[in-house]
């Protein structure tokens, strides 16, 4: 899309453009202002996730961070959502992705009977 002699870029595009190498930013231009600044700039790291991460990402956000309301919008099953978030979590690098799981995430995956009373009790205890 093109604003005045501007040319607007989807994250998408050049995700796209990139296939996967690692890039840099080096001329940003703000646009009511008109200044530029050149130098090496990293993407922001939710841009140097394929895009179909960053729909799962933004999702999660507007999901309030609910394991449950992901399982629903993605139609997959909890380990699937978990693991998702676990691989992502790793590829932005600034997140635990080890952590111990809440108390109500154990009870909940007890109840719908993903793991043992004794897995649920070494998963609580882990806490």
């Amino acid at each position: 899309m093109q604003d005045g002699n501007v040319v607007k870029h989807e994250w998408t595009e050049l995700v796209s453009l990139t296939a996967g190498d690692p890039f840099v930013i080096e001329r940003v231009r703000l646009e009511r202002s008109g200044v530029a600044v050149e130098g090496r700039f990293a993407p922001p790291p939710l841009a140097v996730l394929p895009p179909d991460d960053q729909v799962f990402v933004a999702a999660f956000v507007r999901s309030h961070g609910s394991i449950k309301e992901m399982e629903r919008l993605f139609g997959q099953s909890y380990p699937t959502v978990k693991n998702r978030l676990n691989r992502i979590g790793a590829a932005l690098g600034f997140m635990d992705v080890a952590a111990a799981p809440a108390r109500e995430e154990v009870l909940e995956r007890l109840a719908r009977g993903e793991i043992t009373v004794d897995e649920a009790l070494g998963a609580l205890r882990a806490r």
